[in-house]
C-alpha cells in the first residue's frame, strides 16, 4: 500500500476477530495475527482485552515474560492494570490511559491486575498494540512512554457528532503527544447516530480499523462493520471515511490505526521479533542467560 492516489480508500479485507486466550489465561479477541490476517506492517498483533468482569480474587494477568525487538502499546479502557519491569520501573495504567513501552533489545516485564481489582474485582477492558521496530531500532534501550488520561488530545467535529483520542498523529486540528519510531497514527473515534468522519491518512500508510462497538458504516459505499471486526483498506486513496447511521440505537466507537510499512523481513517467535532467524537464536540464548535483564534485577525476575 504505497499509493499517493487522492480520493476515499476502499476496503480491501474484513477480518473477524478469533477468541483466544492469553497470559495466565485472560480473553482477548483478536483480529490478527490469525490464518486470516498475518500482519498489516508494521503492525504485528492487536489483542482486544475484555471486557470481562472478575469476581475478588478471580483476576489473571501476564507473568513475568520477554520482549525484543518490538513495541507494545496497551490502552486500557476500564479497570487498571499493573506494569513491573526489569529494570526496576513499574505502574499503574489506570482508566483511559496509554503505556507505550519499546522493548528495543529487550525487558522483562509483568502485566498484572491491581492489588484493588485482586481484591474486590472489577471490569478489566482495553487493548494491546505491538508495532515492529525498524532493523536500525531493534536493539535499542528500552524506552516507556505513560500517557495519562487528561494528557491524551482530544478533537471534535463541528456538528458534535464525533470524538476522537488521539494517541498518536493527527486528527481534527490535535496533535498527540507520544513520539514514534516510525510515522503512526493511531486514533479512538467515537461516533454518534449521524455521525460521519473523514479522516486524511497519508497514501503511504498502510491502514486499518477495529470496531469496539456498535455499528459502523465505512467508505463511500457504505460498508457496514459490527463489534469486533477489522477493515484493512486499501491503498487507493488519501483519506478513510466512516459514519453511523441516523436511526443506529447507540453510538459507535472504532480504532483507526495506520502507519509507514517497513517492509523488512519478520522472523516471529514467541516474545521476539526480528529480521532474521539467527537474531531469534540469539535472543533466546541472551534470555537464558539472564542478559535480557539488568543486573540488579536478576533476583526479582528469573527465567
Amino acid at each position: 500500500m504505497t499509493t499517493t492516489t487522492t480520493g476515499t480508500r476502499t476496503v480491501e479485507r474484513v477480518v473477524h476477530s478469533v477468541s483466544t486466550l492469553e497470559g495466565a489465561g485472560f480473553a482477548v479477541r483478536r483480529p490478527f495475527p490469525t490464518e486470516s490476517l498475518a500482519i498489516v506492517d508494521p503492525f504485528l498483533l492487536l489483542d482486544h482485552l475484555g471486557p470481562t468482569t472478575y469476581g475478588p480474587g478471580e483476576a489473571v494477568g501476564a507473568p513475568d515474560h520477554p520482549h525484543r525487538g518490538f513495541e507494545t502499546v496497551t490502552y486500557v479502557l476500564e479497570g487498571a492494570v499493573e506494569h513491573k519491569d526489569s529494570t526496576g520501573g513499574g505502574g499503574i495504567i489506570g482508566h483511559g490511559d496509554v503505556q507505550w513501552m519499546t522493548a528495543g533489545g529487550g525487558i522483562v516485564h509483568s502485566e498484572m491486575p491491581t492489588d484493588e481489582i485482586m481484591r474486590d474485582g472489577g471490569t478489566v477492558h482495553g487493548f494491546q498494540l505491538w508495532v515492529n521496530l525498524p532493523r536500525r531500532d531493534k536493539m535499542t534501550q528500552p524506552r516507556y512512554q505513560g500517557i495519562r488520561l487528561d494528557q491524551i488530545p482530544t478533537g471534535q467535529s463541528e456538528d458534535g457528532k464525533a470524538k476522537v483520542k488521539v494517541i498518536a498523529g493527527e486528527s481534527m486540528g490535535v496533535s498527540a503527544v507520544v513520539e514514534t519510531r516510525t510515522p503512526i497514527m493511531y486514533l479512538h473515534f467515537t461516533l454518534q447516530p449521524g455521525a460521519r468522519v473523514e479522516q486524511s491518512v497519508p497514501g503511504n500508510y498502510n491502514a486499518f480499523a477495529y470496531v469496539i462497538n456498535g455499528d459502523v458504516l465505512a467508505g463511500d459505499q457504505g460498508q457496514q462493520f459490527h463489534e469486533g471486526d477489522a477493515a484493512v483498506f486499501a491503498g487507493d486513496g488519501d483519506r478513510v471515511v466512516w459514519s453511523v447511521a441516523d436511526a443506529a440505537p447507540a453510538p459507535a466507537d472504532v480504532l483507526l490505526i495506520a502507519g509507514v510499512p517497513l517492509n523488512e523481513p519478520v522472523v516471529h517467535y514467541g516474545p521476539f521479533v526480528m529480521n532474521t532467524q539467527e537474531e531469534i537464536y540469539q535472543a533466546i540464548k541472551d534470555y537464558h542467560a539472564g542478559r535480557i535483564w539488568t543486573d540488579s534485577q536478576i533476583g526479582l525476575y528469573e527465567a
